[in-house]
């Protein structure tokens, strides 16, 4: 008990280990808060109060340590900084996880039926409708897709019409449509991979 009292009181500790512990501790609840938001938007009734509690409990940690450092400014600027870390690797991870669905908007001015024979082909379904824009007739073609096929729907897009018009938003909830299945791996083909090896 008198090393870690004798360890906490060392100008190391007090200057450098602990603003950052506060740091990476900062870091870790917000990034968890950051990830809570986003449960909470997409209603994931379970997984949001679990990151909550972990949230709060590093926080609480982090500003208990504070509390007790007010005449450290080192601890301050390790506070603010963790913040802001936190913030930026919770997005990360959230674009790393693509949860959720959204709903990409494209609205063509000369319609050759491209756009929606590529997007039935890859497996996603679609909604056209006729539209009236500043300068002229438009089809405004409607596709809710999962957010990790973002990508492969912006390039179906412009390999039919480079420059086209859309806009991609968030969908609270989506209900049956159609979507793009996974490839199912059958049972024959896992066990001819395990004999290889």
């Amino acid at each position: 008990m008198e090393i870690i009292q004798e360890i906490a009181a060392s100008p190391t500790f007090r200057w450098v280990i602990l603003p950052l512990l506060i740091f990476l501790g900062r870091i870790c609840d917000v990034t968890l808060g950051t990830l809570r938001i986003i449960f909470v938007s997409r209603s994931k009734r379970i997984l949001a109060p679990i990151v909550g509690f972990f949230e709060v409990s590093i926080w609480l940690l982090a500003i208990s340590q504070i509390m007790q450092q007010l005449d450290n400014p080192l601890c301050f600027i390790a506070y603010a900084g963790g913040f802001a870390m936190g913030n930026y690797i919770g997005i990360r991870i959230e674009e790393k996880l693509a949860m959720g669905s959204l709903v990409v908007r494209v609205f063509l001015t000369q319609d050759d039926g491209c756009l929606k024979e590529r997007l039935a082909e890859a497996g996603f379904g679609y909604t056209s409708i006729p539209g009236q824009g500043k300068n002229g007739a438009v089809e405004i073609i409607f596709t809710v897709i999962m957010r990790k096929d973002l990508e492969k729907v912006i390039q179906l897009i412009e390999s039919c019409r480079e420059g086209a018009f859309y806009s991609v938003e968030d969908v609270k909830m989506v209900r049956q449509g159609i979507f793009p299945k996974p490839p199912v791996k059958r049972r024959w083909e896992f066990l001819s991979g395990l004999k290889r090896k």
